[in-house]
C-alpha cells in the first residue's frame, strides 16, 4: 500500500501563519524521508486564524524547493473560485519548479456567504455538475496543450518544464465527483474524512463511468485513492485519547465552529471520557469518520478501508492538538505499514 499525506497548516496555538508553514515544510520533509508518495496543501478560506492553507499554490513552491522526491499537490485547488486558465498557468508553474512532481487536484466547495462573495465566487449556478466537469476539462485541456486546430484557446501556452505534465486528480465526496472523474478519465480521491458513509458508492460510481482516453493525463484503468482520517500512538488506548481530538472538533463543526482544535484533556473532558479505541476489524458496513490506533492495528485498518474502496492508496489526513504529535503519528503510520525510507 502507498500512504499521501494532506496537510491542513493548522495556526499553532499562539502562534502564526508563518509557524503554520514552517510546520508544513517539516511534515513534508518527514514524509519524503519516510517514504510517503506525496503531499498535498488544502484550500481553506476565512478561517485563516485556525487554517493557515488558503493558497495551496503559493505553499506548494516552497515545499518544491524544500524537497526533491515526493510527490507535491492541491487536496484540492478549488475550481468555483478560478479560471481554468488561471488554475492551469499555476500549475505549469509549479511543474518548473519541481519538474514531473506536480499533481493537479481539483475540487470545489462553498465557503460562507460573505466568503464566497469576497472571493467574486457565485454560490449558485443553474448546473453545478456541468459547470464542474467543464472546467476541469478546460484546465487538463491547457496543461497538455490538448486544443484543437483553430479553437479560440489553442494557441495560449503555459509555463512547463520537460518532464511529464502535471497529473490531474479529481477530488470530492459524492457520487456526483466520482461520476465526472469516472467520465472524463481521470484519477479520483474521496475524502472519507468528510462523508465516509458515501466512499463505497463513490467508487462504485467512478468505475461504472470511468471511460479512459477522454482527457489526456488520465491512467488506462481507474485509478483511486481514499483520504482517511487516521492518528497513531505507541498502544491503542493511547491513540485513541489522540483520536479525542478529532472527534470534539467534529462535534464542535456541527455546531458551526469550523477549524477550531481543543487539545487532549479539554477534548475528552467535551465527550465526556476518552473514545472507545478503534477495533482491529472493522464491521462490514461500518466506515468511522475518524479512526486510531498503534502501528499494527492501523496498518490492518488501512488495508481493510483500502480494500472497501478497491484502491492501493491511502491519503492520512488528521486532527491533532500540536505539531509534535502529528510528526509521530505519521511516522508511526509510515513504520506501520512498512514504507521504505529514502536515504
Amino acid at each position: 500500500m502507498d500512504l499521501s499525506i494532506v496537510d491542513l497548516s493548522p495556526v499553532p496555538e499562539d502562534g502564526t501563519a508563518a509557524d503554520a508553514y514552517a510546520n508544513t515544510v517539516e511534515t513534508a520533509r518527514q514524509a519524503e524521508r519516510l517514504g510517503y508518495e506525496r503531499v498535498w496543501t488544502a484550500e481553506h478560506h476565512g478561517m485563516a486564524d485556525r487554517l493557515a492553507g488558503t493558497t495551496p499554490e503559493v505553499l506548494l513552491g516552497r515545499l518544491a524547493g524544500a524537497t526533491d522526491e515526493i510527490r507535491l499537490g492541491t487536496g484540492a485547488m478549488l475550481l468555483n473560485h478560478y479560471s481554468p486558465l488561471k488554475a492551469a498557468e499555476t500549475f505549469g508553474a509549479l511543474d518548473a519548479l519541481a519538474p514531473g512532481r506536480i499533481d493537479a487536484g481539483l475540487g470545489r466547495a462553498s465557503n460562507s456567504p460573505a466568503v464566497d462573495r469576497a472571493l467574486g465566487t457565485e454560490r449558485r449556478v443553474p448546473n453545478p455538475d456541468e459547470d464542474h466537469r467543464e472546467k476541469i476539462e478546460a484546465v487538463v485541456s491547457h496543461l497538455h496543450d490538448a486544443y484543437p486546430e483553430g479553437h479560440p484557446y489553442a494557441d495560449i501556452e503555459i509555463p512547463r518544464a520537460d518532464a511529464a505534465p502535471p497529473v490531474p486528480w479529481v477530488l470530492g465526496s459524492d457520487p456526483s465527483s466520482a461520476a465526472i472523474a469516472g467520465e472524463l478519465g481521470l484519477r479520483y480521491c474521496f475524502a472519507a474524512f468528510i462523508r465516509p458513509e458515501r466512499a463505497t458508492a463513490s467508487f462504485e460510481t467512478y468505475r461504472e463511468h470511468f471511460d479512459p482516453g477522454t482527457l489526456p493525463g488520465g491512467p488506462d484503468d481507474p485509478e483511486g485513492m481514499v483520504a482517511v482520517n487516521a492518528v497513531a500512538a505507541e498502544t491503542d488506548e493511547k491513540a485513541a485519547r489522540r483520536r479525542a481530538v478529532a472527534e470534539a472538533s467534529f462535534q464542535r463543526l456541527a455546531r458551526g465552529e469550523a477549524g477550531t482544535t481543543p487539545d487532549i484533556e479539554a477534548a475528552i473532558d467535551e465527550l465526556g471520557g476518552v473514545p472507545d479505541p478503534t477495533p482491529a476489524t472493522l464491521d462490514a458496513d461500518e466506515w468511522p469518520r475518524a479512526i486510531s490506533g498503534s502501528p499494527d492495528t492501523l496498518a490492518g485498518l488501512l488495508d481493510q478501508l483500502a480494500a472497501r474502496a478497491g484502491v492501493d492508496e491511502v491519503m492520512i489526513q488528521h486532527v491533532v492538538p500540536d505539531h509534535e504529535t502529528a510528526l509521530d503519528s505519521h511516522a508511526r503510520i509510515a513504520a506501520g505499514v512498512g514504507l521504505d525510507e529514502r536515504a
